[in-house]
């Protein structure tokens, strides 16, 4: 072998090959290392992550009795750390990060393994660290760019000089988005088992552990078989690690979940809901956030969903009156990646959905069909009357920015489009996606009972 390895290097083809890739090694690496001199002045201050202030359930509730938020929109129980069952924080760690503790902020293994996955075809892979998501979470878009990208890893890299690994592993099992409005894995064991974390399963904790990459699209509530399919990769992945053994491995598996999801409220008041905040917090401080306040309001809930409704709707009535500006953003997806594929699934992972305007990653387009992918894996068509404002966004001939492609990430509105005659004459209401956009207007309502001055 040694006189292989003698020969090869002898040969002047060999040389010239090394020396060209050394020098494109050492371009891109100078490169890299003005793009992050540029960079560098624009991070934020790390204050948010040093020092963390989790928001707690803070209970505001209409005139009568119906929910409207837990400070705000959001849902969580902070648990430190060192209460978080270890079971819990083997399984996040071994799907999500397995060498977290070896690392400091970047995974050199990650990367390369991403990046061979990448050049040979095969599937998709994240190479993100646990602080890397910590760091994208705290301070930065969705939005996949090179810049977004080299922010991310500079930050992870300065969030690792400043805390602990059991810190940031904090900070992540705690603000995470898991769906069901639930933030951090406390809360989340409440919408999905209604248990506390420290009485979960193994099973019940790797069907959690699986919720990060794709909570839409993996929920256990929406869609079990996805959910399980992503729980076994994760138990396989706790095997692996050592961190289970194959019997307890064995009876995971086998064990039948039930999901009891927690029934929340549909009012949206947020803008009520941080006003109710911020007055309990001038009163009492931080007790705010961890003494379970219950703030009433003078809203009446059916006055505040009608209101919330009928501006939600006047708003996008108003924004389908623009012109098109183009999809959100744009994923290249391989030629094999097809409906319900992990690589489709994948690539909506970074792209928030919403209750109403949904997102969707376009799998096949054309003057006259879209077909597209929502983030829960169901895959719809946009026809007809849903693609007449975005027509010339569909023409051969299209501007790139505004051009609906293969890869692009839309809006997609479900409404009701009169069909045929019912049994009884009347226009029967078929459901019809339409292609929409999030509105660059904003608007507000407020009604008052004239007698009172209160806010209804």
């Amino acid at each position: 072998m040694a006189v292989a390895w003698r020969r090869l290097q002898a040969d002047p083809r060999v040389r010239r090959a090394a020396i060209v890739l050394g020098s494109l090694a050492a371009g891109s690496l100078l490169l890299l290392g003005v793009a992050a001199a540029a960079i560098l002045p624009q991070l934020p201050s790390l204050d948010q992550v040093i020092n963390y202030q989790p928001r707690q359930p803070l209970q505001v509730v209409t005139r009568d009795g119906v929910e409207i938020a837990q400070f705000g929109s959001e849902r969580r129980q902070f648990i430190p750390v060192a209460q978080i069952p270890q079971r819990m924080k083997d399984a996040v760690i071994a799907v999500e990060d397995a060498r977290f503790y070896e690392h400091h902020g970047v995974d050199p293994v990650g990367l390369a393994r991403a990046a061979w996955a990448a050049v040979s075809g095969g599937m998709r892979q994240g190479a993100s660290t646990i602080t890397q998501q910590v760091a994208r979470t705290f301070f930065l878009s969705s939005r996949r760019t090179v810049e977004r990208k080299l922010k991310e890893v500079m930050l992870a890299l300065r969030i690792e000089q400043q805390l602990s690994k059991d810190q940031i592993l904090e900070l992540y099992l705690n603000q995470i988005y898991l769906g069901h409005r639930s933030y951090g894995f406390g809360a989340a064991a409440q919408a999905y088992f209604r248990k506390p974390l420290d009485r979960l399963s193994i099973a019940e904790s790797a069907m959690l552990a699986g919720l990060p990459q794709n909570p839409a699209y993996a929920n256990p509530i929406t869609n079990l078989e996805r959910a399980t399919t992503r729980q076994r990769v994760v138990l396989q992945r706790m095997l692996v690690t050592g961190k289970i053994t194959q019997a307890e491995h064995d009876a995971a598996r086998s064990e039948k979940l039930v999901i009891r999801p927690r029934q929340f409220t549909a009012v949206h008041a947020e803008y009520v809901a941080e006003m109710a905040r911020r007055a309990v917090f001038e009163r009492y401080g931080e007790r705010a956030y961890t003494e379970g306040f219950k703030v009433t309001t003078s809203l009446l809930a059916a006055d505040q969903q009608a209101a919330w409704a009928a501006l939600r709707r006047g708003i996008l009535d108003h924004d389908r009156r623009q012109a098109w500006r183009g999809p959100e953003d744009q994923e290249d997806l391989s030629a094999d990646a097809g409906p319900g594929s992990a690589a489709v699934a994948q690539a909506l992972k970074d792209h928030r959905d919403d209750e109403e305007l949904r997102v969707a990653i376009v799998l096949q387009a054309s003057p006259k069909e879209i077909s597209a992918q929502l983030a829960t894996g169901e895959v719809i068509s946009i026809t007809g009357d849903g693609l007449r404002w975005v027509q010339a966004a569909l023409a051969p001939k299209a501007t790139k920015p505004l051009a609906i492609t293969r890869g692009a990430i839309l809006r997609v509105v479900l409404q009701g489009a009169k069909g045929g005659k019912a049994a009884t004459g009347t226009a029967a209401q078929v459901p019809a996606w339409t292609v929409s956009q999030w509105p660059q207007v904003q608007g507000g309502l407020v009604s008052l009972d004239p007698a009172t001055g209160r806010v209804r």
